[in-house]
């Protein structure tokens, strides 16, 4: 029996991310969201440990931090493009940032553990796309662990994989040269 989905295989095909820049408000609402982060947990998880967490960044939150990244890229020496381009990053409506929570476990390796969180970035990007609104994964200068421990909460041995960025589409973005599959392939 074959369990195709061509409709699923056709986003995928078209699938591409909205910079944050062409996002507008509002952000999705809040079960709406959860809704969203529901499906970005059905990942490969092995041993379910649930290795992920989220912090969910809403509108007033990126108001106040909005300066205060600013403020820290450039007391790390940024020149002023850094700085405009990190007081400019908090600019969508709502992102969530998906942290790496490893658990101590003697048979899942750390490393997979966090291979289960990037997975999640891309499980929510894909959701958020899916549901219509535009989406982008990135990270950045507030993902770093020094800017995430003190301002998003993040603990010790956690560390932010993506910032996952959700708002209204603007302009659909044009797509962008990709890989040669072929290239990139050995078969064995």
């Amino acid at each position: 029996m074959q369990h195709t989905d061509p409709a699923t295989l056709a986003f995928l095909r078209q699938r591409r991310s909205h910079p944050p820049k062409l996002l507008t408000g509002p952000a999705p609402e809040r079960h709406e969201l959860m809704n969203l982060l529901e499906l970005a947990a059905r990942v490969p998880d092995h041993g379910k440990l649930e290795p992920w967490r989220f912090v969910v960044l809403e509108r007033a939150t990126l108001d106040r931090l909005a300066p205060v990244l600013a403020r820290h890229v450039a007391d790390a020496g940024g020149d002023e493009a850094a700085v405009e381009k990190a007081r400019s990053a908090f600019a969508s409506p709502v992102i969530v940032a998906v942290v790496s929570a490893p658990v101590e476990s003697p048979k899942i390796p750390e490393w997979e553990q966090f291979l289960s969180a990037g997975a999640v970035c891309l499980e929510l990007l894909n959701a958020a796309l899916a549901a219509g609104y535009g989406a982008a994964w990135l990270t950045g200068p507030a993902a770093q662990p020094d800017f995430a421990r003190a301002h998003l909460g993040i603990g010790a041995g956690e560390r932010v994989v993506g910032l996952i960025h959700i708002g209204r589409r603007g302009a659909t973005p044009p797509d962008r040269p990709r890989p040669d599959v072929a290239a990139k392939t050995t078969f064995l």
